[in-house]
């Protein structure tokens, strides 16, 4: 899927990702492949896959669109 960054929660490590459905995605930084958790701006566009997780579908394996 595709989506972009919408709000990122430095101090803690994760972030929400709004797919082009509408959807709205948990991250964690352990799930980003090949990009670093501080370099993350809101706005920016990511490819992502979805995974469930213990509080509902959650962004796996996230990278640059």
């Amino acid at each position: 899927m595709n989506g972009t960054i919408k709000r990122l929660v430095q101090d803690r490590g994760f972030g929400f990702i709004v797919a082009e459905n509408g959807s709205e995605y948990f991250f964690h930084r352990e799930q980003l492949r090949g990009l670093d958790f501080d370099a993350l701006t809101q706005g920016e566009r990511v490819s992502f896959d979805t995974q469930d997780g213990p509080k509902g579908p959650r962004a796996v394996n996230v990278q640059r669109a």
